[in-house]
């Protein structure tokens, strides 16, 4: 399909509920010509599964390790591939190098889509330019709202960072902050800048930034313990990461600091530090979800030609604010492992 045919058949897609919906009754229909195999597709489609070919997709994220939030991405990932008759293939690096060559990997494999987190867009340009030669369609998710169009994705699923930030520091506001720190734990990722960029502009008080390793949490945790101990004025802290606040809240014990904890993003331990208040508040932008729609996008794309979005806006799945209003709601799901 070439470029001009690809944006008419966005222009034209309908909406991803009812064409899923539509698409799973057509392929039950399409593989039932009577007898016992009629029989068997019926009771597939009840069950919800799909009775189409089996396809292959490469979920390829820039996952640290240790790093429990792409854990329900994948699990979402997982879900749709069972769903859909797909042979879910993950793999992830945090270097964005090592990422490309991940991809690369997929495309030599030849599989029949896959799905990519664009942390450090300019690192991925060219291996996604192979793919797309290669006739395999590409979606993005999590991170890279602001590239995925100029790369040539098909969609995208996640939260604009930049939108989730500034929600964070009108947050910040209304809890009585003053001065906050903002930790990133991964130097050049674009989507982590963005959010503490957001979180400056919104708020009224004085934002700082603070540089961690995020692959090393004793580093990180004494980097945040010697900041709260050098400025005793930083009454919150900010992180981007579930693993990372639950660590702050350490940090500030150790420092003998006052400072309040709030984060992006969660994880089950981090919904009972919502709910027992050692940490604020928290914003979600359903991982689970975002993994599950990557995945299921390339199957409707496969096997109806649909586009989330019309492939020209993105599918937002956040921000979402998590507090004690409503964390033993979520926390529901949290155990389940969808939160």
């Amino acid at each position: 399909m070439d470029r001009s045919s690809r944006s008419r058949s966005r222009r034209l897609a309908p909406v991803v509920a009812v064409a899923a919906a539509a698409a799973l009754t057509l392929a039950g229909c399409s593989s039932s010509h009577g007898g016992k195999k009629s029989e068997e597709a019926a009771q597939s489609a009840s069950a919800g599964k799909a009775n189409t070919p089996r396809m292959t997709v490469a979920l390829v994220t820039h996952q640290a390790p240790g790093d429990t939030f792409w854990d329900t991405v994948r699990k979402g990932a997982e879900a749709a591939a069972a769903k859909d008759n797909i042979k879910l293939i993950y793999s992830a690096d945090p270097n964005a190098g090592n990422q490309a060559n991940l991809v690369q990997n997929a495309i030599d494999q030849k599989v029949d889509g896959i799905a990519v987190t664009l942390a450090k867009p300019d690192a991925m340009k060219s291996v996604i330019g192979k793919a797309e030669q290669s006739g395999i369609p590409v979606v993005g998710l999590n991170s890279g709202l602001s590239d995925w169009k100029n790369l040539g994705l098909l969609e995208f699923f996640g939260q604009d960072e930049s939108v989730a930030g500034e929600a964070f520091g009108s947050k910040l506001n209304s809890t009585g902050a003053k001065k906050v720190v903002c930790v990133i734990q991964e130097q050049g990722n674009i989507g982590l800048t963005q959010r503490c960029d957001g979180v400056k502009k919104t708020f009224q008080g004085t934002t700082e930034t603070l540089y961690v390793n995020g692959t090393d949490m004793p580093s990180v945790k004494s980097t945040i313990t010697a900041k709260l101990k050098q400025d005793s004025a930083i009454d919150t802290v900010v992180t981007l990461g579930a693993p990372f606040a639950l660590t702050a809240v350490q940090s500030v014990g150790d420092a003998g600091s006052k400072a309040k904890v709030a984060t992006f993003d969660l994880n089950k331990d981090l919904v009972k530090a919502v709910q027992n208040g050692s940490i604020e508040f928290a914003v979600d932008q359903q991982p689970y979800l975002q993994g599950y729609l990557a995945v299921d996008s390339l199957w409707l794309y496969k096997n109806n030609g649909n586009y989330s979005g019309g492939g020209v806006q993105p599918v937002l799945t956040g921000p979402a604010f998590v507090d004690k209003s409503n964390v033993d709601k979520v926390a529901e799901f949290a155990a389940k492992g969808t939160r």
